[in-house]
């Protein structure tokens, strides 16, 4: 219904324009074409400083009215985010003052060199000097902005410190799976062709490897705060993407590409509830590339804990190696079992006897 009523307003608006339209040209034939011509540029013209006066409060009144609903109202919850804020800042700030500079400028002169007989025309086809101006001067602060995004670039994705927390997290359609190396700090190796959810091997690791039998697995990702955590980033079927809003960061998970970034967490979840005034807040993970028709729900929540309370929870957990292993024991049982009955059946009554 509601879609009907918009049709019909957006009609009666057309309408309307089209009727004001045609009475223009009537009172321009009435009137005079080149009165009527004067007359409409005078109008024009403060419509355009009308225009800009406007649209620039209009600008500020939105960015009052939904600043606290961004994300820029909250902290950055990494160090590396506190620097790609910085970078944002930079780039905003830069660019709105050209922006300010280059509208204000277009709409009053629209405004103060409008149509006169009193006025001619002068052209200014060529000077090396300005167009040397606007080229050279773009050019370093555009250079200025790519390095900060280079150096802070290869920082994320280079080397973590060696004391970092290691977490493995994989992506599939539509989920992601966490993996913690144990005590030795070690992620057991992976094999694609081992795959296998049904027996408890969802991300391939290969058991065959002694590194893999104290390993983690979660479907949340726990990290402490104040320590450096590397991210191994994995994908199974297509690409997917790591979105850490929150830390301001992001990296591709691509299948067979394991690509990493690390981060240092500032504040605990707990922390984030009363910086933020929300309760219910939580750190989430998203996907930020379409990976088909269940994008929309491929959500991780990211848990930042002290460090006591992180060795609580690993101490919790029972490694995966172990769990399959118990999970196939009682098949290997019943297995023994049915053998033995089997052989008994086919022995001689005697031998029963």
């Amino acid at each position: 219904m509601s879609g009907y009523f918009i049709l019909i307003i957006l009609v009666l608006a057309f309408v309307l324009i089209f009727q004001i339209s045609k009475a223009s040209e009537y009172v321009s034939v009435l009137k005079g074409e080149e009165k009527s011509f004067k007359q409409s540029n005078r109008i024009n013209a403060f419509l355009f400083i009308l225009f800009m006066v406007l649209g620039l409060a209009g600008a500020w009144w939105c960015n009052e009215l939904l600043y606290d609903r961004t994300l820029l109202a909250q902290p950055a919850a990494s160090d590396h985010g506190e620097k790609i804020d910085f970078m944002m800042w930079l780039t905003i700030i830069v660019t709105g003052i050209v922006f300010l500079l280059t509208q204000v400028l277009l709409f009053w002169f629209a405004f103060k060199y409008q149509y006169s007989e009193k006025r001619t025309s002068y052209f200014f086809p060529h000077n090396n000097k300005l167009e040397l101006l606007w080229t050279v001067v773009p050019a370093i602060f555009l250079t200025v902005l790519v390095g900060f995004g280079l150096f802070y670039w290869f920082k994320i994705t280079g080397d973590a410190p060696k004391d970092s927390q290691i977490v493995e997290i994989t992506g599939k359609q539509f989920n992601w799976m966490m993996r913690y190396p144990g005590k030795d700090n070690v992620l057991g190796r992976k094999n694609y062709r081992l795959t296998d959810a049904s027996s408890g091997n969802a991300l391939g690791v290969d058991w065959e490897d002694g590194a893999s039998h104290d390993d983690i697995e979660a479907s949340e990702m726990h990290l402490v705060v104040g320590k450096p955590v590397q991210l191994v980033i994995n994908a199974q079927d297509v690409i997917h993407d790591v979105g850490l809003v929150h830390f301001r960061l992001k990296m591709d998970a691509v299948p067979g590409i394991p690509t990493t970034l690390w981060f240092t967490p500032k504040y605990t979840t707990a922390q984030m509830k009363e910086i933020t005034g929300n309760k219910d807040f939580v750190y989430e993970i998203s996907c930020d590339q379409i990976c088909g028709s269940g994008h929309y729900s491929m959500r991780g929540v990211i848990i930042v804990e002290t460090q006591d309370e992180h060795d609580a929870w690993m101490a919790s957990k029972k490694p995966q190696y172990v769990t399959v292993k118990e999970g196939a024991a009682p098949a290997a049982a019943a297995d023994s079992t049915s053998a033995a009955a089997a052989a008994t059946m086919s022995k001689p009554l005697a031998q029963l006897k």
